[in-house]
């Protein structure tokens, strides 16, 4: 019985996706659609690089690079910098949800390690931020990109002239952040220096280029799901066992409620009313409500205003904790580390986001 309390208290968010999905489903019965749900393609790359952060992790590989980052900066506000802009730039070449999966623990590694968990909630809420705003620049970076990219058929140049000023802005707000919320503090990481397994270290990062491969559409994602498990089970079974598939599924019932939504006659006329009057303001309220993916695989179906469809549904990935499913990730990374101070958290995870939303909604209001 403790096991089942403790496992309903620590994936919150699945329970509440379910819960939205079930609702749903009074109102469109399952039927042979429901297939069209699902993104195969990110269920299985998050699935595979999942797999490959804790295996990751079993050679202590970010303890590791998080020594080498407070070497090379040893002081507590740049190392907070670097692992922000190390998000952004990843969130731009493997998408926000991965960025996250991968950074995030490298957060954690050096907080912890350097006993500057003090820092913890503002650095995991700017890898956060970072995260969003930073994938909004490509069509893989946040996953409603590559749904709309695809969707419309944007041509590339237009796509970065659509949302470069909205990244340049959020890329100094950011940096502003950190430079005036950390204190600077030299660094220290006690203990022995761990000697990394060369071998395995890059037999796991081969199969996370892999990961990144499937990303980028350069390879089947078939494949991944038979080549990393397979190598997986020979080398580390128990990296396979501690996937957080209640991530998966909290994934799976956020496809089938969006699917739903939809497809509910009073909502589509109640959306295609809203984005007459502003594309971009109500995209940005959908989020806050719906989280951005869903926002943008519905109310793509009552616009053709692709450019604020596409700037409103990525500046409204901040905001509430379920503006964009990044940030129940971080969300759920932070509470397993954090549990007794969760409230803390989402106080000021609501101070940053909302700034960062109104600031960057205001301006975009105005320039169009």
């Amino acid at each position: 019985m403790t096991k089942v309390i403790d496992f309903v208290k620590k994936n919150v968010v699945m329970e509440i996706a379910f819960v939205a999905a079930i609702i749903t489903m009074f109102f469109v019965p399952p039927d042979r659609e429901y297939i069209g749900y699902f993104d195969f393609k990110t269920l299985s790359c998050l699935f595979c690089v999942l797999a490959v952060v804790c295996a990751l992790k079993h050679i202590r590989f970010f303890y590791i690079l998080a020594r080498k980052i407070v070497e090379s900066f040893g002081n507590i506000k740049y190392c907070v910098l670097a692992l922000v802009y190390i998000t952004f730039i990843g969130s731009m070449l493997i998408a926000n949800d991965m960025a996250l999966l991968t950074f995030l623990p490298l957060g954690y590694f050096i907080l912890e390690a350097t006993k500057q968990q003090k820092y913890m909630a503002f650095t995991f809420i700017m890898q956060n931020i970072a995260a969003n705003l930073g994938g909004m620049l490509t069509p893989f970076g946040n996953p409603q990109n590559l749904y709309l990219y695809t969707k419309f058929e944007i041509p590339n140049g237009e796509f970065v002239s659509i949302m470069l000023p909205p990244f340049i802005v959020a890329v100094i707000i950011i940096t502003v952040c950190c430079l005036v919320f950390v204190k600077s503090e030299k660094l220290e990481i006690t203990g022995e220096p761990i000697k990394l397994d060369y071998k395995r270290a890059g037999l796991y990062l081969a199969l996370f280029i892999l990961s990144i491969a499937i990303v980028f559409r350069t390879v089947p994602y078939v494949i991944g799901l038979i080549v990393i498990p397979a190598v997986l089970l020979v080398f580390d079974r128990k990296a396979l066992k501690e996937v957080d598939y209640p991530l998966l599924l909290t994934f799976v019932f956020f496809f089938v409620f969006a699917g739903n939504m939809a497809r509910i006659d009073i909502i589509r006329e109640v959306f295609s009313f809203l984005l007459n009057k502003s594309v971009l303001l109500f995209s940005v309220i959908s989020c806050q409500f719906i989280s951005n993916v869903p926002s943008a695989i519905l109310l793509s179906q009552f616009t053709e205003n692709y450019p604020e469809l596409l700037l409103g549904v990525n500046i409204g990935g901040v905001g509430t904790l379920i503006s964009s499913l990044a940030s129940l990730i971080t969300f759920r990374e932070y509470h397993k580390h954090n549990p007794k101070k969760t409230l803390y958290y989402v106080c000021l995870f609501s101070l940053f986001n909302f700034g960062f939303l109104f600031l960057l909604s205001g301006i975009e209001m105005v320039i169009i």
